[in-house]
């Protein structure tokens, strides 16, 4: 299958070259407030290229690697902060000359869009998180756990690859071959994941001795501070987003929606249709067609 057309750049944070994917509008009218799409842990903006494409039929779309994931790079003092992430993001849309944006994550990304979408309040248009919430479920973490943090340095092979992380049989054609093949990079001694070392290191330690770190902020608190509209989507399936928390969501800010759609923790790769038709849903009813923006500030608020 053809990969949707898209132009691909890096922009720079603190330093660091970010790679993102840009996906220009299909359709011509109305200026609509772009997206930036950010990925999970065990993800990168190649899973988001069809989603992405989607959205784009009338609005710009980018898709970016954060960093220390994909093409992006890693960085050397592993400064993987929540509040560093959400300057990235920042220094993204600077780049790509955007006062404001949608700011959709999923999971890992979902938490660090809300950090943006709260310390810098100016920038973000509304929120989109994807299988995230500021609850996670104990299952899910676990599951997280072991398989990030027993991963090895390095795979002999992409096909060990693909049987660590559930896929043994796996043509040589196959999408998920493809998406594998994407994800690693050739090392000295086999492939490596492109994703710094230092999260598996850190759920190794979780492992090793039981303990979760104290979180950077209050999840839930940063939630009912914001002042834009904000969408929440569960898979059915997920063992990360509890059904329970969709209630919480809706009773922590007003301004908040919070809805379920079938597939498991991996929607863009199970519902990607389903994900597109929420979020194009939630922002028709959200957004005007030419959103005046306030005074633009990057000094963040939390």
């Amino acid at each position: 299958m053809q990969t949707p057309a898209h132009d691909t750049g890096f922009a720079e944070s603190a330093g660091l070259s970010m790679f993102y994917r840009h996906f220009s509008p299909s359709t011509r009218g109305h200026r609509r407030a772009p997206i930036l799409i950010v990925h999970g842990l065990s993800y990168f903006s190649y899973d988001w290229i069809d989603v992405a494409a989607s959205l784009a039929a009338d609005r710009e779309v980018a898709a970016i690697d954060l960093r220390g994931f994909g093409q992006s790079q890693w960085s050397p003092s592993r400064d993987y902060s929540l509040r560093t992430f959400a300057a990235d993001l920042i220094a993204v849309l600077d780049h790509l000359g955007w006062d404001r944006a949608v700011l959709m994550g999923h999971s890992m990304g979902g938490r660090i869009c809300l950090c943006a979408a709260a310390a810098y309040p100016q920038r973000a248009s509304s929120l989109v998180c994807v299988d995230f919430a500021p609850d996670v479920e104990a299952t899910g973490r676990a599951s997280v756990a072991q398989r990030v943090g027993n991963q090895p340095d390095v795979f002999e092979t992409v096909d060990e690859a693909l049987r660590y992380h559930g896929y043994p049989d796996e043509p040589a054609d196959s999408p998920v071959r493809r998406r594998y093949e994407a994800f690693l990079e050739p090392s000295q001694d086999g492939f490596r994941l492109r994703r710094d070392l230092y999260f598996r290191d850190s759920f190794r330690e979780v492992l090793r001795t039981g303990k979760v770190g104290q979180p950077e902020f209050d999840l839930w608190a940063l939630l009912a501070s914001l002042d834009v509209p904000s969408l929440f989507i569960r898979g059915s399936s997920s063992n990360m987003f509890g059904i329970k928390t969709l209630d919480k969501i809706l009773h922590t800010n007003p301004r908040a929606q919070a809805i379920e759609i079938e597939g498991s923790h991996d929607l863009a790769g199970d519902n990607p249709a389903g994900v597109t038709m929420a979020v194009r849903r939630f922002l028709t009813s959200t957004e005007p067609l030419s959103p005046s923006a306030p005074p633009l500030s990057n000094q963040p608020k939390i």
